[in-house]
């Protein structure tokens, strides 16, 4: 639709709302305000014409200012627990420095309406203007109790580059990556990273986009607190009651929990069997030396694990590498005299073996060697050193609950 037909018609320019559901309450906690235009008997969003760089910014400014002043006139009475998450993008941010956006919202907190339940989803992808002036102005607005939301944008190292320079309220994860096979892996990778840097900052994850009941199953499991998307209520015109999904919501956690939980009972039967496995083979062999031992640990393990070796509690690695390469098991001494300390975890699971005396089936990680999705089983030979045996892919793939 032509810019100037709706500059025209602005009367027929109205927000819509996105319900954004919480993971805690299992209830409506939000709504995102989105642009549409109503020409007849159908609604067009807005978001072509916010994105059009042909169109003068004080044009979308006109606009996007008229969307928010009729959202927040139709929410200013409307529940008080519930947030309004208004999207700016940070060219029309700075627009006039940011003040007649700013003396908009305080002419409704005039009105009653609280500014702490503003949340401000920034984009500033492809913003040409000064990136310190902008973050000036996101931190002058929390001084008024808004809070500040960040998306997924283009690039991931830039990305994680804002979070640390805004140190944002809340990190929005857009699901539609997952619609990928190609970048599935690296999805999850790039997620969980930013799961631990948003509870380092003290952020909530959002995750937007969710489709599909298994999108809402992903968000739950990496952390996500917040959810929005067609699957669970579509954009509307209307509001909802806020319990409107409590009892579906209950059902599909409860489904997800259960799930879960099988998942990590076969983690600590599959630890506690390697455990008795390996002790009793440690056990025998205490005496015999590094290669005698591994000879035996290969007839045992030839179809689970790939790699085996000792450590001492400092990360020292006391012995080769015994690793199976196709069929055959190769001796890697290069790998002697290595040191593991730096590894995440490391030295954690050190204490953990040497207070429990028992052994530790590690968390899906991707081997720096092979690339494949591996886990490793430690244990405690003695109290100086540390068998360290890495299992397959292959072996985990036949046990899927391990994956």
């Amino acid at each position: 639709m032509d810019a100037l037909d709706i500059l025209s018609d602005l009367e027929n320019v109205i927000p819509f709302f996105q319900p954004i559901f919480s993971a805690d309450e299992q209830r409506l906690i939000a709504y995102e305000v989105l642009g549409r235009y109503k020409s007849g008997e159908n609604i067009i969003s807005l978001g072509p014409f916010f994105q059009d760089d042909q169109i003068p910014d004080e044009y979308k400014f006109e606009v996007d200012l008229l969307i928010v002043k009729k959202a927040l006139n139709k929410v200013i009475h409307f529940n008080e627990d519930v947030s309004i998450f208004i999207n700016r993008n940070a060219e029309l941010l700075m627009y006039s420095h940011g003040e007649p956006f700013l003396q908009e919202l305080m002419t409704f907190e005039k009105k009653g309406f609280d500014l702490k339940r503003i949340v401000l989803d920034v984009s500033d992808r492809n913003y040409q203007g000064d990136i310190d002036q902008l973050d000036h102005l996101l931190h002058y607005y929390r001084t008024y109790g808004i809070k500040v939301a960040i998306a997924s944008i283009d690039s991931e190292s830039h990305y994680f580059e804002r979070i640390g320079q805004l140190k944002p309220d809340i990190l929005k994860i857009n699901l539609q990556a997952l619609k990928s096979t190609t970048g599935g892996k690296n999805f999850n990778d790039v997620l969980y990273t930013l799961s631990l840097l948003a509870r380092k900052i003290g952020a909530t994850l959002l995750f937007e986009n969710i489709e599909m009941s298994y999108q809402l199953q992903f968000a739950w499991k990496n952390g996500g607190r917040f959810y929005q998307g067609h699957y669970l209520y579509p954009p509307t015109e209307e509001f909802i009651q806020h319990d409107f999904l409590k009892y579906r919501l209950k059902e599909k956690f409860h489904d997800f929990i259960s799930y879960e939980k099988r998942k990590l009972e076969a983690v600590y039967t599959t630890a506690a069997y390697f455990h008795m496995k390996i002790q009793e083979i440690v056990l025998k062999n205490r005496n015999s030396g590094y290669e005698a031992l591994f000879r035996v640990l290969v007839k045992e393990m030839d179809q689970i694990a790939f790699r085996m070796y000792v450590c001492d509690e400092d990360g020292f690695q006391k012995s080769a590498n015994i690793f199976k390469l196709n069929t055959d098991w190769v001796t890697q001494t290069e790998y002697k005299g290595k040191n593991w300390s730096w590894r995440p975890y490391f030295l954690e699971n050190i204490i953990k073996m040497r207070n429990e005396r028992k052994g530790i089936l590690s968390d899906l990680y991707s081997d720096i060697e092979t690339g494949e999705t591996i886990r490793t089983f430690s244990f405690p030979m003695n109290g100086s050193e540390y068998l360290f045996i890495d299992i397959s892919y292959h072996y985990l793939f036949e046990h899927e609950q391990l994956l």
